[in-house]
């Protein structure tokens, strides 16, 4: 008997779609089974994505990264005293607790309120942030800069949720708040992070009050592209007034920073347009 594996493994005719996903697709068979190769990665993706959710923020780093670029931060923790705790109850991770509260209530009211307050948090991924969060602010804080946003120090938080940047931009009376977090993890990204932004936080506030802007990584939406979407929606909810699902957007799409793999993901790149036949 051959020991080639062409003789076990049976093709899928959707196999030329794997080019443009990382989704596990046209894996093909063995007998009734995935083949052992895909089995394999599979449960490789699975404990990656078990490491995300424990892996512990390297809070030093971020912090000199941050101040290095000339910017104050805070550091603060959620009522979830343990990772453990975290997971098992998310209403502890929006919240601060006591000591955090009582350092923002200490400080000092500026005299024109913050335009904005930037919270980084560990979310589900800390690896997200480890790996997007400086990236991304180098592409969005210059035009900030430039606007003249005035910016309420970094408040970096431990064993976060995402509603927890309410209760922060409350105590710290910014007019909006955005959170920079680890979203969860999935089975080809564990390092993502998303953006959430608020305009008039306080804390009671729901999902709808927020626009949300996800999977910003190398492999999903770029740094120069979410920086956009999110100096858009800024500059509008500040303009309007509103944020959530009452602000949509609406921006122009920016010029393609990576040339695209074709016209139409299902014409072989070699298989000319039907229109030039």
């Amino acid at each position: 008997m051959s020991n080639d594996k062409r003789d076990v493994v049976v093709g899928d005719s959707w196999g030329k779609l794997r080019r443009y996903t990382p989704a596990r697709i046209a894996l093909g068979r063995a007998g009734t089974s995935l083949p052992t190769t895909p089995h394999l990665e599979f449960q490789l993706a699975h404990a990656r994505a078990r490491v995300a959710v424990h892996h512990e923020l390297d809070i030093p780093t971020l912090e000199a990264g941050i101040r290095s670029r000339g910017y104050e931060t805070l550091l603060l923790h959620s009522c979830a005293d343990s990772r453990p705790l975290y997971l098992q109850r998310p209403d502890k991770g929006r919240r601060l607790d006591a000591e955090s509260r009582a350092v923002l209530a200490a400080r000092p009211s500026p005299q024109d309120p913050y335009d904005v307050v930037f919270v980084i948090g560990d979310g589900l991924s800390a690896m997200g942030i480890e790996k997007n969060a400086m990236p991304f602010l180098d592409a969005m804080l210059p035009s900030l800069d430039q606007s003249g946003w005035r910016m309420a120090p970094f408040c970096i938080v431990k064993e976060a949720r995402v509603a927890i940047g309410d209760e922060i931009g409350e105590v710290l009376g910014a007019k909006m708040v955005v959170i920079l977090i680890g979203e969860r993890p999935g089975l080809s990204s564990p390092d993502s992070m998303g953006i959430y932004m608020t305009l008039n936080p306080r804390v009671g506030l729901t999902d709808e009050s927020r626009n949300c802007i996800s999977n910003i990584r190398p492999e999903g939406l770029g740094y120069e592209h979410a920086a956009y979407k999110l100096n858009y929606l800024m500059t509008e909810a500040r303009r309007r007034g509103l944020s959530g699902v009452n602000l949509k957007d609406e921006a122009e799409a920016l010029p393609q920073i990576r040339p695209t793999s074709a016209e139409n993901f299902l014409i072989e790149p070699d298989e000319p347009h039907p229109s030039l036949r």
